[in-house]
């Protein structure tokens, strides 16, 4: 299956718009830690074109690893949906992944 540019960027919009909708759950546990939102923002400039996949890896590897370093469950699936969601400007494939780890860090919000 190929993908067009088209469909690249609306899966980009797609995986960002649910990693948004996580984001503030990482914030509230981690509020000195921009790597996830800088991580969206990446995705964002490269949307626009003012951005090289290059970087925008760069900051969703940082965004892991922010993912990686908090303790709280609901923050570290905000963190990687966040993550996996500027991953997609490298490759769309990565789209879903941001969908399920929004959802998980959701679901791990509810039980704290």
């Amino acid at each position: 299956m190929s993908f067009t540019d088209v469909d690249h960027l609306e899966a980009a919009e797609s995986a960002l718009a649910e990693a948004q909708s996580v984001l503030s759950i990482f914030e509230k546990v981690e509020p000195d830690d921009p790597r996830p939102r800088d991580a969206l923002k990446a995705l964002n400039l490269w949307m626009r074109g003012e951005a090289s996949v290059t970087e925008v890896r760069a900051a969703a590897f940082a965004a892991h690893d922010a993912a990686r370093e908090t303790t709280n469950l609901a923050a570290r699936y905000a963190a990687r949906a966040c993550g996996q969601a500027a991953a997609v400007a490298h490759v769309i494939h990565h789209a879903p992944h941001a969908s399920r780890y929004a959802g998980k860090a959701i679901e791990a919000n509810r039980t704290v």
